[in-house]
């Protein structure tokens, strides 16, 4: 009788780590620049620990960049304070923590651990927006009127001091009882009115599970995690201050903005083709981003149209400008132009990227040093979101082989998400999902896309992190 592993007790993710060569140890001098500046006084800044902030972040979570804090305007509309975690108060320039987070990027996520961006000392103590405790931040407030249109925009270095460490799981309780936290109790209503401005402006958003491996029993299983109605809320805040910080920069003439290009024609009428044969109702005329928004995933049909709808977000980057603005400004997932700058613990250009917007909106020089990152940070970020990708998938692909690779032969019930372009060199198939254990691999054979089918596994092999059916 084959055994039906649904989890793993064991799975060596140290040979993906050796393999990818991530960053181990940190420098005894970097380290050492770090302990010290954890060990001094918060800056002397504006002092902004009267307002109640909140975070909000999975559960685990450590390196706390947002702090948050909703109100209503007086007369109408919403005032955003949102809190960034100060990293380039605490990062000499020039120095040895600098020059060691260049080599890493990133913070990159493992199931067995981070290899994280700075030191712990810093990224989950000292400069963590943790609750009860004076923390360094850069402030954005931003005024937004009654239909969600941003009226104003500020942002200084301030003192802050947040309340509560919120997880996405309790706020989503307290929300679905109607006892949300009152720093957030706006967010479903502003989240909600942020999305619909999104989908007017053409912007996509993919509402896709999270194919992703957790603890289980001490050892590892996969799943699939759709993410919690107030995560995609807390997106269009992140969103909302990624747009501000791009149009900052547009006007300065000088910055490094998160770009896209938007979905080319050719794209979108192989998904309106793909859409007809799914069932999926596309009105005439409809936006891209209108018709994924009334999909539901949890469908065979639904999730391979979404899986088809993600070929239209391809080509992010990050470019960087001083003088002439870029030829390609926008976004074509945000339907805006848009930068990241809200976290700097764990995403190296969002230090010198919000460096250059507080110069910007205080009309003071920009920093040399952060001025001068910018021409290199484009490459910089791509091969570090190269190595993160790496990772993430290596990982998951490792699990799928460990958790099936004594299943070889059985019969699963699978999705068809994606067809395999025609080519002569290889024979045809796509790509399908099962349920238990949660995987997505390759199928040989003539597949029908959006149809539940029977596939067998002919292939689970742990040390190449190969998984592959077969139409059965």
């Amino acid at each position: 009788m084959p055994i039906r592993r649904v989890w793993a007790p064991h799975i060596d993710f140290a040979a993906l780590r050796r393999e990818l060569r991530l960053p181990e140890a940190f420098p005894p001098e970097a380290l050492g620049e770090a302990e010290a500046a954890a060990t001094g006084p918060v800056p002397p800044v504006a002092d902004r620990t009267d307002v109640p902030f909140v975070t909000i972040d999975p559960a685990s979570s450590k390196d706390l960049d947002q702090a948050m804090h909703l109100s209503r305007r007086p007369g109408g509309g919403y005032r955003v304070l949102y809190a960034i975690a100060d990293v380039a108060s605490y990062v000499t320039p020039g120095g040895a923590l600098e020059a060691e987070t260049w080599v890493r990027g990133q913070t990159i996520y493992l199931p067995d651990g981070r290899i994280p961006l700075h030191p712990p000392v810093l990224s989950e103590d000292a400069v963590s927006l943790f609750p009860d405790v004076d923390r360094a931040a850069v402030v954005w407030t931003i005024e937004l009127d009654a239909d969600g249109a941003t009226t104003s925009v500020a942002l200084e270095r301030a003192r802050v001091r947040s309340r509560a460490k919120l997880s996405y799981e309790e706020v989503q309780r307290q929300v679905d009882a109607g006892t949300p936290p009152e720093p957030l109790a706006l967010l479903p209503e502003l989240g909600t009115l942020l999305a619909a401005r999104a989908t007017d402006r053409g912007a996509v958003n993919l509402p896709l599970p999270e194919q992703e491996v957790e603890e289980h029993r001490g050892g590892w299983r996969l799943v699939l995690r759709a993410p919690l109605a107030i995560e995609e809320h807390n997106a269009q805040i992140s969103l909302l201050t990624g747009m501000a910080a791009a149009d900052l920069m547009l006007r300065g003439g000088v910055g490094l903005l998160r770009t896209m290009p938007a979905p080319k024609p050719d794209a979108v009428a192989k998904l309106q083709a793909a859409a007809k044969s799914l069932g999926v109702l596309w009105p005439a005329g409809a936006p891209v981003g209108t018709v994924v928004a009334t999909v539901d995933p949890a469908g065979p049909r639904g999730a391979a149209f979404l899986d088809q709808a993600a070929d239209l977000l391809r080509g992010a980057a990050y470019t960087s400008f001083d003088g002439t603005p870029p030829e390609q400004t926008g976004h074509g997932g945000v339907g805006a132009p848009y930068a990241h700058v809200t976290a700097p613990l764990r995403r190296l250009a969002d230090r010198y990227a919000t460096e250059v917007c507080l110069a910007l909106a205080a009309g003071a020089p920009i920093p040399e040093w952060a001025r001068a990152a910018l021409p290199r940070l484009p490459k910089a970020m791509s091969e570090t979101d190269r190595l993160a990708g790496a990772a993430n998938r290596g990982a998951i692909d490792l699990a799928e082989a460990v958790l099936l690779h004594d299943r070889v032969g059985e019969l699963f019930e699978a999705g068809v998400l994606d067809l395999d372009e025609p080519s002569k060199n290889r024979p045809p198939g796509g790509t399908v999902a099962i349920d238990e254990p949660a995987v997505r691999a390759r199928c040989l054979g003539a597949l029908p896309l959006g149809v539940r089918i029977q596939a067998r596994l002919i292939e689970a092999d742990p040390t190449t992190r190969k998984v592959q059916f077969e139409l059965a």
